[in-house]
Formats: structure tokens, C-alpha cells, sequence
């Protein structure tokens, strides 16, 4: 089953990309500013249901490829570990923003919102790649419980950043100006992140197979 060493890793590593400003918290970011704590929390679950998408497709197609070929399996690790630097250098040079403006008045659709978040990440090839080669480094490829040790990490990895996500929701949907007048501090907690990531990234490519 889940060695001790690994889940150490997979819940650094999965905690730090949930926290780790990106496209999908800065959806729910902007959704949350515009229209309130509402919109932003079923923006994360929409969010949600598009990442159950990319686990379904790891967990009925990886299982067989990384088992039977040792080739793979190195070359899967080393794209998900050459993933987790591309994701810290970005963090590091990235100078994107909150956007702070309502996208339009009225009430909000929150049926569109859903949709919206669900296609957004569903749609999104770096998610689909994220699947494929980061969550094997933490699973025995042998193992005849590779597809649960698989569902259950995708969904650990959904629900913990779907629960970030509504965080961040509830604290932009009441206070709308927090980000905006504190753009160091966001972007101060970007760099910090990236070299964190950066350096999961050497570590999960140096670890061995077993």
C-alpha cells in the first residue's frame, strides 16, 4: 500500500500547488469579488467537477502503462517533476493579478458559474498533465491497489483544493479590496512558493522507483 515517505511528500507537495496562486483560484478569485462568497463557492465546486474529469481518465488509463513498463514510469516521474519546476519558475516570474472589477451587474448565474469552472478545468491540457505524471511518483506501480492508491490521492488532491478554493471565497466574497491593496504580499507568497516547488520538483526526480 502507501508508504509513509510518499504520502510525506504527496501532502507537501499537493498543499503547496492548492496554495500556490493559479488560474482556477484566481477564477474563483474574480468570481468571488464579483459577485460574492455564493458564486465563488459553487465556482470551486464547478471547478471540482472538471478535476473529477482528469482523475476518471488517469485512473482508467495509467494503471496498465506505468505496471508494465519501468521505461515509462521514469519518464512520467521526470515529467512530473520537470512540471513542478515549470510550475515554481512561473510562480517566480509571474506578475498576473486579481482582477477586482465586476465583470457585469446584477444577479449572479450561478448554473453559468458552475459550467463555467467545470469546462475551464476540464478543458485545461496542464491539468491533464498534472494527473499523468505527478500522482504515480507517489504510488507503488506493483501494487494490485494501484487504481484505488490512484482515485483516492486524484481525490484528496480535488477535494483539498476545492476546499482551498472555498476558502478563499468566503475571505474575497466579504472583503473585496484585500488583494488589491496588498499586491507584495501576493506577490511575495508567489516567489516563496515557486522555489518551494522548485525544489519538490529536484527531489521527486532523484527518488527511485521503490
Amino acid at each position: 500500500m502507501f508508504s509513509f515517505q510518499n504520502l510525506y511528500l504527496f501532502f507537501i507537495a499537493s498543499l503547496l500547488l492548492n496554495l500556490a496562486p493559479g488560474n482556477d483560484m484566481i477564477y474563483v478569485a474574480s468570481r468571488s469579488v464579483s459577485y460574492g462568497i455564493k458564486a465563488g463557492v459553487i465556482s470551486a465546486v464547478g471547478i471540482f467537477a472538471g478535476c473529477s474529469v482528469h482523475i476518471a481518465a488517469a485512473v482508467l488509463g495509467l494503471s496498465i502503462v506505468i505496471a508494465k513498463s519501468a521505461y515509462l514510469f521514469q519518464l512520467i516521474k521526470y515529467a512530473g517533476a520537470a512540471y513542478l519546476i515549470y510550475l515554481g519558475v512561473k510562480a517566480l516570474l509571474s506578475k498576473q493579478s486579481i482582477n477586482t472589477k465586476n465583470d457585469s451587474e446584477g444577479k449572479a448565474d450561478y448554473w453559468k458559474l458552475f459550467k463555467q469552472g467545470a469546462i475551464t478545468n476540464a478543458l485545461n491540457p496542464k491539468v491533464a498533465i498534472f494527473f499523468l505524471s505527478f500522482l504515480p511518483q507517489f504510488i507503488n506501480a506493483a501494487s494490485p491497489f494501484f487504481k484505488l492508491q490512484l482515485l483516492v490521492l486524484g481525490l484528496w488532491f480535488a477535494i483539498q483544493g476545492t476546499l482551498v478554493l472555498i476558502v478563499v471565497a468566503c475571505i474575497l466574497g466579504k472583503t473585496k479590496d484585500f488583494f488589491s491593496k496588498n499586491p507584495k504580499i501576493w506577490a511575495m507568497q508567489e516567489k516563496i512558493t515557486g522555489f518551494i516547488l522548485i525544489g519538490l520538483g529536484v527531489k521527486i526526480a532523484l527518488t527511485s522507483r521503490k
